[in-house]
């Protein structure tokens, strides 16, 4: 999906116009991996424009940088100051998609220098649509098992949010979309349901929801926390645990979560239908009570809702 450009990036404490946002090819992040970001979202609601659960996906991107030992050089506080301030100062009334990021820059080459090379920090907005395609919240999307598993929990660290990560995420997506469907599912080293490309993944069986739990190789998502919370808010049992393969075959509703995602329901995994074949009730019904989130109609008595002040707009200083 395209990028739709705004006028300014958060890069290094300072506003800068958008296609001055840059960096050196000889960046360490660009040869390793050695990044860790967020991606956030920003709601239009009744009181304004509101940045969705965005202490809690700070508070993953300082985790995910600790993990690999990356020195961010900012505070929580003040990326999310640069969280508000882009949304503002960009003019995203409607809403957008946030993307902090936090990646080791130019300065000695090699997977683990000697002087770890300078850390760079940017914070990016623009509106972003429905990740999964138009339609999507309420169809429904075709996905496919991967051939491609999961990383090992001794390999790659699943719960921090690192772009290297992403190298298996890909493989993942490039091969359903080439296969003729949304998105992959990988399985974890042990056979088991994981998540997807780049959701967290949820499995409704009479009436109980069933989601792979940390063990599983799954990026624990905000979102799949939001949902947990609020389905079990609502009555509905959720279990964290392992889900074989053909639980996805067997089961009455299967749906992804993520930031990017929201919740879409699945209609097919690899050509065999999900229960109707179309999204399930619990699935709506869970889409409507996340949804109110952002319209009003379900209390947001937890404070996931961070405002942001849309007059409070400054010059870029560089």
């Amino acid at each position: 999906m395209p990028i739709n450009a705004t006028q300014f990036i958060w890069f290094n404490g300072k506003l800068v116009p958008w296609e001055k946002a840059t960096v050196h090819v000889l960046s360490h992040a660009l040869h390793y991996g050695s990044s860790v970001f967020e991606g956030v979202r920003a709601y239009a609601t009744p009181g304004g424009v509101a940045i969705f659960r965005l202490r809690d996906h700070t508070r993953r991107l300082f985790d995910s940088a600790k993990i690999y030992r990356i020195d961010v050089g900012f505070s929580p506080e003040q990326i999310n100051a640069a969280c508000r301030e882009v949304v503002a100062v960009n003019g995203l009334h409607n809403g957008a998609y946030l993307r902090p990021v936090a990646f080791r820059g130019y300065g000695e080459i090699g997977v683990a220098p000697k002087i770890d090379p300078p850390v760079d920090v940017a914070v990016a907005a623009w509106e972003w649509g429905k990740y999964l395609g138009a339609g999507s919240e309420a169809e429904g999307v075709d996905v496919c098992v991967s051939s491609w598993q999961r990383v090992a929990p001794n390999t790659l660290p699943a719960l921090a949010k690192a772009a290297g990560n992403y190298l298996s995420s890909q493989l993942i997506s490039m091969e359903a979309k080439r296969l003729g469907f949304a998105e992959g599912i990988g399985l974890a080293p042990d056979g088991t349901v994981s998540e997807g490309a780049g959701e967290n993944l949820f499995v409704i069986r009479d009436g109980v929801i069933h989601t792979p739990g940390f063990a599983h190789s799954v990026l624990g998502g905000i979102t799949r926390d939001t949902v947990i919370q609020l389905a079990r808010e609502a009555g509905y049992e959720v279990r964290e645990t392992a889900i074989p393969r053909e639980m996805l075959y067997l089961a009455d509703e299967v749906f992804f979560t993520g930031t990017a995602a929201e919740i879409t329901p699945i209609r097919s995994v690899d050509r065999i239908t999900v229960g109707a074949g179309r999204r399930g009730p619990i699935t709506e019904n869970l889409q409507k009570i996340f949804f109110g989130l952002f319209t009003g109609a379900t209390p947001d008595h937890r404070g996931w809702l961070d405002p942001v002040e849309m007059t409070a707009r400054r010059v870029a200083t560089a």
